[in-house]
């Protein structure tokens, strides 16, 4: 194995299942690496908002001027995305070394021990981040918290955006039991900053039980503001007249108070100024969440993938304003709440092209189309929007802008896998036919 492809062939061989929680195989291999960190550890746990988290706390550190390490999970095209240092990715031969580190460590003395694809692909990054001389590493939690692979490292400070339903066979069917979940990344004395408004008890619960500094949005920190800034006050500190985030979305506000409040509880460490915490918030980037593409028509990428995220991209949508007609192009897991899903953008979208996605956990187009069709039926039928089937997202987006008129906008959200299919090439700038 010479390549990083050879080794993630490799890894999706390992295990039996794709998902296995519990953290006994990863602590055991980690243990034999000696795995440990020098730098300061913040890990964000949360249904929604991990990411654009991540990507604040990241950027805003490179702005203070401290060497930074993120982990995040999953990529849209690329499997090196996962990991970045000092804001670039990372070259798949930079994660070679540690692939085949992970792998001594797994077989080492006889007594293999079988990881999942991502337990394995963890392992590796974290043992490059942990020695690449850093100051603060940032990492994203994959699913849940207490026993996800992440959770062997001992953060220093813990965040946990909003908290909703998803993957409830893993992580429990109430807001009350996800929320433990998610909670398990705290720390006795460490600071552990909830900026979900409100957030389940469980989390206060967890937090009291485990003694970690809770750190509460609306008890501990808020925001205020007008439609040109916004200000942010904590435990005895306050900032005011800040620049939106550059990160889109009415949410965004509610993730990056959280950032703050993170730094403000680390201040001691990693001290950032008030320009760094403005041109960090200016210049955070992350592909695929509300990104929008300028172009004829415009065309809006995002990775919501459950109801909690699709009602926020349906506020995100209706604040645009006027298109004449709203083209979506849609593929998501089968195990997903599909319909309220659907329902929920349903009355923003005029035309639907449904897609496979290249996963055996994805939903067909066909059977998506079956579900829009009865979802319609149920509705009354009131208004008729057509939908069609396609083989992959690219061919669904091929499909909506040979529909499309130049002044029409496409959505291609669903999964990680949908708006990845459609940057495969790169970001698409599209010119409507209709133009010539």
């Amino acid at each position: 194995m010479h390549t990083l492809d050879d080794w993630l062939a490799h890894c999706e061989r390992l295990h039996p299942t794709t998902i296995d929680m519990g953290l006994d195989r990863v602590r055991t291999v980690a243990q034999r690496l000696d795995l440990r960190f020098a730098a300061t550890v913040v890990t964000v746990a949360g249904t929604n908002g991990k990411g654009s988290t991540c990507a604040m706390l990241e950027s805003i550190a490179l702005a203070a001027g401290w060497k930074t390490g993120l982990y995040t999970s999953p990529h849209l095209v690329r499997f090196e995305e996962r990991c970045r240092v000092n804001g670039d990715i990372v070259s798949p031969g930079a994660l070679v070394p540690h692939f085949a580190a992970v792998e001594q460590a797994r077989t080492e003395g006889g007594d293999a021990v079988s990881l999942t694809y991502f337990e394995f692909t963890t392992l590796a990054i974290l043992r490059l981040l942990s020695q690449a001389g850093l100051d603060l590493v940032v990492l994203e939690v994959g699913l849940g918290g207490r026993l996800d692979a992440t959770n062997i490292v001992d953060t220093d400070c813990a965040v946990i955006t909003s908290i909703d339903i998803d993957h409830t066979e893993f992580l429990g069917n109430t807001r009350e039991a996800i929320g433990f979940e998610k909670a398990g990344i705290m720390r006795p004395g460490r600071p552990a900053i909830v900026s979900d408004p409100m957030p389940p008890a469980s989390v206060a619960a967890h937090a009291a039980a485990v003694g970690a500094d809770l750190w509460q949005a609306g008890r501990d920190f808020n925001v205020s503001g007008d439609k040109q800034q916004w200000g942010w006050a904590g435990r005895g500190r306050r900032f005011s007249g800040l620049a939106y985030p550059a990160l889109r979305g009415a949410n965004q506000l509610v993730n990056a108070a959280g950032v703050l409040a993170a730094f403000e509880a680390l201040r001691d460490r990693v001290p950032v100024t008030a320009q760094a915490i403005r041109t960090g918030l200016a210049r955070a980037e992350l592909p695929g969440r509300f990104q929008i593409v300028p172009g004829q028509p415009t065309l809006v990428l995002d990775v919501a993938h459950n109801p909690h995220s699709v009602a926020a991209l349906a506020e995100n949508l209706d604040a645009m304003g006027f298109f004449p007609t709203t083209h979506a192009v849609f593929g998501a897991m089968g195990d997903k709440d599909l319909g309220t899903m659907l329902g929920r953008v349903g009355p923003l979208v005029d035309r639907w092209y449904f897609c496979d996605l290249p996963t055996p956990r994805a939903e067909t187009s066909a059977r998506l189309c079956a579900k829009w069709n009865a979802l319609q039926m149920v509705a009354g039928g009131r208004r008729a929007v057509p939908a069609s089937a396609h083989a992959a997202p690219q061919q669904a987006l091929d499909a909506a802008v040979a529909a499309a008129d130049p002044a029409d906008r496409i959505v291609v959200f669903g999964s990680f896998y949908t708006v990845g299919g459609v940057l495969a090439n790169g970001v698409p700038r599209l010119t409507a036919k209709h133009l010539g």
